[in-house]
């Protein structure tokens, strides 16, 4: 799968994407901070969201309070929307920084929106992970999708995974709990293999909204392509994503552990090169545990196994010198060499 210049896949360390979302409370300039200061914690993806609130929504969301805000959604996303030129000035900020803009549309206006002013791919977050017509409307484009899971299982995802299919396009489904913050007690880390087992073609990633990066990491582990967390610029900003955002040292700290335990994942059981100097020392070698005389026939008591590993018979030929004939005395403690053997 590539998005702009990155391509995503198992051979590669997880793209981060850290998403701002609504955490700049509809001001650009707060945005754009947040934005340089991802780019400075070595973030390669900024997701935002996109609302065109009168095609998103109906005068219902007016009444409906979600379970992190005081206010109804409608206000919400009112408040915390920016306008068309603001969110062109914010791509335009991010992608000078050389990294990624994504957003989230959460309306056919909101995609056309994106589509029209070039982002590479698209983003379509769990609210919208069965919206048949939208994510239809979307692969129409031809773009990469990003789609998160939650609140879904393999089986209620399955029409949105066939219509990806249908067009053609590359995709990832990311696992997510949609709870801010998501306790451990029902994030689903095996949802991320269940993912991958169900839907072979898809890259398979996390979009994270527990507190702390250990869901993330331990995801990577079972092969998530795709780290998404909400993050922000400081913690002590009002917001009702603010509870499980990252800030910038957290978003360092993600890129920097996923990239390694994605090195060590990809790493066979092996001794290593840089292990021989141990081993030396650390294995154990087969030496005389009393002083026996020439021709005598070994038994198992005869002989036991000590560091260091310097003698030339190892340990792990313990037993291939038992039952064999001393061709020399020997004292306690001597490492038994080959050529003091014979049948």
């Amino acid at each position: 799968m590539q998005i702009a210049h990155r391509t995503i896949s198992p051979n590669h360390a997880p793209l981060v994407i850290a998403e701002i979302g609504i955490n700049h409370g509809g001001d650009l300039a707060v945005a754009k901070d947040m934005v340089r200061l991802a780019a400075a914690a070595g973030c390669e993806c900024i997701k935002h969201q996109t609302h065109f609130i009168e095609d998103e929504m109906t005068e219902e969301a007016k009444s409906i309070f979600p379970p992190n805000a005081d206010v109804s959604i409608w206000e919400v996303m009112a408040r915390c929307a920016l306008s068309p030129d603001d969110e062109i000035a914010l791509k335009t900020f991010t992608e000078s920084l050389g990294l990624i803009y994504l957003s989230t549309p959460f309306s056919r206006a909101a995609a056309d929106f994106l589509n029209e002013i070039g982002v590479p791919a698209f983003k379509i977050g769990s609210g919208e992970a069965d919206n048949l017509p939208l994510i239809r409307h979307i692969a129409r484009f031809g773009k990469p999708v990003i789609l998160s899971t939650g609140m879904q299982t393999i089986e209620t995802i399955r029409a949105s995974v066939a219509i990806l299919d249908d067009a053609g396009i590359d995709y990832a489904l990311l696992e997510c709990t949609n709870l801010y913050p998501s306790p451990p007690e029902i994030v689903s880390l095996q949802g991320v293999t269940d993912l991958r087992t169900a839907f072979p073609r898809a890259q398979v990633g996390f979009s994270d909204h527990s507190i702390g990066p250990e869901m993330a990491l331990a995801a990577v582990a079972l092969g998530a392509v795709i780290l998404e967390r909400h993050y922000t610029d400081t913690r002590y900003r009002p917001g009702p994503d603010i509870s499980c955002s990252m800030d910038p040292a957290e978003l360092r700290f993600l890129v920097d552990r996923s990239r390694e335990i994605h090195t060590a994942l990809h790493n066979p059981k092996t001794r290593t090169t840089a292990e021989e100097p141990v081993y030396r020392f650390a294995r154990a070698s087969v030496v005389a545990d009393r002083d026996l005389p020439v021709g005598h026939i070994i038994t198992e008591g005869d002989i036991w196994a000590r560091r260091p590993g310097s003698g030339e018979i190892p340990g792990y030929d313990f037993d291939k010198v038992v039952g064999q004939r001393l061709t020399r005395a020997v004292t306690r403690n001597t490492q038994l060499r080959w050529q003091d053997l014979a049948r």
